[in-house]
């Protein structure tokens, strides 16, 4: 039986944030905090520990109490690369990814992840948004995965790869389907961030 003890936390924190204007989001401030803070608040109770990914303001992030781990590979190598140092970190059996900038992430994320992983003998379990209209979205960045797939995820780029759904074809993989598709809102314009805050008052 897995328990929330044994999952680390790991929240993706080391993008480039192109669109909006390279400014690090983790530290965006929505209702007068950094998401970074709805991000450990809603992530704590569902797990171990948390690790913070970050390539940038590495002592602001620090500040939490947390380790904070930066990226191996250079320029913003994206997703994968934070999975990469996340895993290296990970002293759990599982490890929990979340990005840094979706402050409404389900308060039941790690459970129903881990009641999939324990369905069957599988490595990864990432999530999926259903829309009001019933179009279901993947959201791979939302995942839980065996600590053990370092070797894999490292062979992976090596390749020169960074397309997760590429990564995701070599394992033995599954998929939870979440209703709210507003918990997987996230930040990525300003636009965006405008909406956030008028949706979750």
């Amino acid at each position: 039986m897995i328990s929330n003890k044994d999952i680390t936390g790991l929240i993706l924190a080391g993008g480039r944030a192109q669109r909006m204007s390279g400014i690090d989001k983790g530290l965006i401030s929505l209702h007068g905090k950094p998401l970074i803070e709805s991000a450990i608040a809603k992530l704590k109770p569902q797990v171990q520990t948390i690790v913070i990914n970050a390539n940038r303001n590495i002592t602001k992030y620090a500040g939490y109490g947390y380790p904070v781990v930066m990226d191996e590979t250079p320029d913003f190598s994206g997703p994968l690369a934070g999975f990469s140092v996340g895993l290296k970190a990970c002293k759990t059996p599982y490890l929990l990814t979340t990005p840094c900038d979706s402050p409404l992430l389900p308060n039941a994320l790690a459970d129903d992840l881990l009641a999939e992983m324990e369905r069957d003998d599988f490595e990864l379990i990432y999530a999926y948004s259903k829309e009001a209209d019933g179009k279901v979205w993947a959201q791979p960045v939302f995942r839980l995965m065996r600590s053990n797939l370092q070797n894999s995820l490292n062979q992976f780029l090596q390749k020169g790869d960074l397309k997760i759904d590429r990564w995701f074809k070599e394992l033995r993989s599954s998929t939870v389907v979440f209703d709210d598709h507003q918990a997987f809102a996230n930040v990525n314009t300003p636009e965006e961030l405008k909406t956030l805050e008028a949706e979750s008052v």
